[in-house]
C-alpha cells in the first residue's frame, strides 16, 4: 500500500505545518503538501501527507476521513486512489474544444454570402 494520502477539503488558510501537527497525532509524518494556485499562491484546498508506515496511513484514513478539521470535513484516502475528483487529462491530446474556422468548426463568409452588402469577414 502506498503511504502518501489525498486530503481534500482543507480550509484555504490550513498551512503544510498545521497538516502535519494535526497528522502526528497519528504517527511519525515523513511530509506535507498543500497545493497552491501557480498565478495566486492562495491554496486549492487540498494537499498530501506521506506517512512514515502503512499501519499509520490507514489509521489515518480511518480516523480523519469525515471528520472536521478546521471547520471543514476532510476527505482523506490513499493518493492515486482516484477518488471523487475529475477525470485526468493527458498532455498529448487537445486542450480546448473551441475550433474556429481554418480547421472546420466555424463558418467563414466571403462576398458571395449577402449579409448587407459587406466585404469579406
Amino acid at each position: 500500500m502506498n503511504n502518501e494520502l489525498f486530503v481534500g477539503n482543507l480550509s484555504f488558510t490550513t498551512s503544510e505545518q498545521d497538516l502535519a501537527s494535526y497528522f502526528e497525532a497519528i504517527g511519525p509524518v515523513e511530509s506535507t503538501k498543500v497545493i497552491k494556485d501557480h498565478r495566486t499562491g492562495r491554496s486549492r484546498g487540498f494537499g498530501f501527507v506521506k506517512m512514515v508506515n502503512e499501519a499509520d496511513a490507514k489509521k489515518a484514513i480511518a480516523d480523519y476521513d469525515g471528520k472536521d478539521f478546521s471547520g471543514r470535513t476532510l476527505k482523506v484516502n490513499i493518493a492515486g486512489a482516484g477518488g471523487e475528483g475529475g477525470e485526468r487529462r493527458s498532455s498529448s491530446g487537445p486542450r480546448f474544444n473551441n475550433r474556429g474556422p481554418r480547421d472546420g468548426g466555424g463558418r467563414s463568409f466571403s462576398r458571395g454570402d449577402n449579409f448587407g452588402g459587406r466585404g469579406s469577414y
